[in-house]
């Protein structure tokens, strides 16, 4: 298994997804992450991550909030945002930050 690191080291953007088990609007945000997994395919990596099972590395990335989502491409931090967010608005900040 590729540790956290080497994922986000990679050429293809990753977006990380900070959420929690017991967060409605991390629920929420499930089904347009399916949705924008489908309409960007392999140009795009989703990686979960559970903050409670998982709380070293959200303090060491300065996450206060879920959900939260973090968009790396070869290791740099491209866009970061707490709180949910549209299908449409996902995809435009992903586009507008790897093109």
């Amino acid at each position: 298994m590729s540790s956290f690191q080497d994922i986000i080291n990679s050429n293809r953007p990753t977006l990380v997804d900070f959420h929690a088990t017991w967060c409605g609007p991390c629920k929420a945000m499930a089904p347009i992450l399916d949705q924008l997994k489908s309409e960007l395919g392999e140009s795009i990596r989703i990686l979960k991550i559970d903050v409670d099972k998982n709380q070293a590395l959200a303090n060491q990335l300065n996450v206060r909030g879920v959900p939260t989502f973090v968009l790396y491409k070869s290791g740099q931090i491209i866009w970061k945002q707490s709180g949910g967010i549209s299908l449409s608005n996902l995809i435009s900040k992903i586009k507008a930050s790897i093109d």
